[in-house]
């Protein structure tokens, strides 16, 4: 499985490059923190395959990296090849790249 850690994350969005941030953790998780990524809750990642590209790099992130590796695990069983997992997920993003950032 692809990863990539939040040092690299940061570097896409500073640069502003082309993928797709996809979140699967759950709507009151999403509300108290998020990079603002696509909100897709891993019970429903199958269901919403489709909204999910296979033409850009997608980055699958969650609060610890363990959710979002189930996602890439069903997702690539759907012919999936362009997905990376957050390493730490958004506890090393508060970590490592924004203190302020409100974890649970």
């Amino acid at each position: 499985m692809n990863e990539i850690t939040v040092q690299e994350l940061k570097e896409k969005l500073d640069k502003g490059e082309d993928f797709q941030l996809i979140d699967v953790r759950e709507d009151f998780e999403y509300e108290t923190s998020n990079l603002g990524g696509q909100l897709i809750p891993l019970g429903g990642i199958l269901i919403e395959a489709d909204k999910i590209s296979k033409d850009k790099p997608v980055v699958v992130m969650c609060r610890s990296g363990k959710r979002s590796a189930a996602a890439i695990m069903q997702l690539q069983q759907l012919g999936y090849t362009n997905l990376s997992n957050l390493q730490g997920g958004i506890l090393a993003w508060a970590a490592e790249v924004d203190p302020t950032l409100n974890v649970y």
